[in-house]
């Protein structure tokens, strides 16, 4: 009897839960960020009192008036409509989480690699950065960083890169002395491989799995970063729609509408919910010790 073929890359990630719902959340909020424009009903600033605190058409609540256009999320303190402010809050959203997740990991990847490669005065003096970094509370040096540069969208991309690439950096610099410490790279500098050979054609792809669970996480922290300097009025002016400014809109009127602040909540929670699952996932998948 012939054995079994082994199942592909593709089939096994299909088969795999937490990577199905992570990259359908993915996927939904990439499309909403990227059709933005065309997937909201209305204008996310278009301000209509006469239809202030509409219910959500969702729940069955019809218009208080025939004239007004359908709100099926319902509407905020200004008339506005909800449905299209959270659609184009993801794009500010995943605009945040992907470039400051990305320049994180390129700066904290470089820097673990070679204090964990190199190790001696190169380890110590990046270790000690790192320690004297991660001694500050995050999201307090966060609202610092954006209050020395300034509010503004690229302000709080640069917050935090500086503040989350010793995430990267701590983990990689373990996990490179770990790899570099094995058989094969010993091996391979005596066969005469250079420093920067080894390093990316020998150690990364071993540290990839851990890169890619690392990365979706940071994407998820980003989403929450960006959320509270909304909320506290250190992000995009107050007329944007951020998911994080939503809330902080509608906590003022929580008794009145409830709605205004659950439905933002809810997004962020199911993005960095499904970040987090893809992650997982995906790490499952491609690590080579979890999969024997």
């Amino acid at each position: 009897m012939a054995d079994a073929q082994p199942m592909s890359v593709w089939s096994r990630l299909r088969r795999n839960p937490r990577v199905v719902f992570g990259a359908s959340v993915c996927v939904l909020l990439l499309l909403a960020a990227v059709f933005a424009p065309w997937l909201s009903p209305q204008d996310p600033g278009q301000q209509e009192l006469m239809a202030s605190f509409e219910k959500p058409l969702l729940f069955g609540y019809a218009a208080s008036d025939a004239s007004l256009p359908n709100y099926w999320l319902g509407s905020d303190n200004l008339g506005r409509d909800v449905l299209s402010r959270l659609i184009h809050g993801a794009r500010i959203a995943m605009l945040v989480a992907v470039i400051s997740a990305t320049l994180a990991a390129l700066l904290g990847t470089l820097l673990g690699a070679l204090a964990g490669f190199y190790g001696g005065r190169i380890d110590s003096l990046i270790s000690r950065m790192v320690d004297v970094w991660m001694s500050f509370p995050p999201v307090l040096l966060s609202i610092v960083l954006v209050s020395v540069l300034g509010t503004g969208l690229w302000s709080v991309i640069a917050a935090i890169v500086i503040v989350d690439w010793t995430r990267f950096c701590r983990v990689v610099r373990a996990e490179t002395q770990a790899q570099a410490a094995l058989d094969y790279v010993v091996s391979a500098r005596m066969l005469g491989m250079r420093s920067w050979q080894i390093l990316w054609h020998e150690i990364r792809p071993n540290v990839m799995p851990l890169l890619i669970t690392l990365f979706t996480l940071e994407m998820g922290v980003a989403i929450v970063v960006e959320a509270i300097l909304s909320f506290v009025g250190l992000s995009l002016s107050s007329g944007a729609a951020t998911w994080g400014g939503m809330v902080g809109e509608g906590r003022l009127y929580v008794n009145q509408a409830p709605w205004l602040m659950v439905f933002p909540m809810l997004l962020m929670m199911l993005a960095v919910l499904g970040l987090n699952a893809l992650g997982d996932g995906l790490r499952r998948e491609f690590d080579p010790v979890m999969t024997r």
